[in-house]
């Protein structure tokens, strides 16, 4: 399984739990709580 560098980008809706990640490649992740982060954009 391929490592991914991700950074975490600032939203308002960090506060009820939902987080955005963006990979080296431009690629952009969502989690929501405590699941697994599921690619949303490419």
């Amino acid at each position: 399984m391929p490592v991914y560098y991700m950074k975490e980008i600032w939203t308002p809706l960090k506060l009820f739990g939902i987080k955005f990640f963006r990979c080296e490649e431009n690629r952009i992740y969502i989690k929501v709580l405590q699941s697994h982060r599921k690619r949303i954009f490419r």
